[in-house]
């Protein structure tokens, strides 16, 4: 099967839809509400569905890779926005080493994980 694909935009969940929206903007996300319950949230080209729909075992099984093209830097900002201080639950893990690159990981408030990673040049 052969196709020309655009995107590809994963639906995560969210336990405070409210303070998920909020975390996602100080994340450098651009939103834009679909709906009392629905937002997309982009960045460039990116772009994912935030929904007001919690289910545990779900968001707690949720992981999101997207790729930077500098790593430290990124992890520089992502400490430098104090998200652990400001949301409850937030969790962010310093930059590891892998054969096939670096990344460093940043919980949502919800529990969703996010890998931000640089793939060997």
């Amino acid at each position: 099967m052969e196709h020309k694909t655009k995107s590809i935009r994963p639906f995560i969940g969210a336990e405070n839809f409210e303070i998920s929206r909020s975390f996602y903007r100080d994340l450098g996300f651009e939103e834009t509400v679909l709906s009392y319950n629905m937002s997309v949230f982009k960045s460039g080209q990116l772009a994912f569905y935030l929904q007001d729909g919690y289910v545990k075992d779900w968001v707690d099984n949720t992981m999101v890779f997207m790729e930077v093209d500098d790593v430290d830097k990124f992890w520089e900002d992502l400490v430098a926005l104090n998200l652990t201080n400001k949301y409850n639950g937030v969790k962010l893990t310093p930059v590891r080493g892998f054969p096939w690159g670096r990344e460093c990981y940043l919980h949502d408030p919800s529990g969703i994980l996010w890998h931000f990673g640089e793939f060997s040049k």
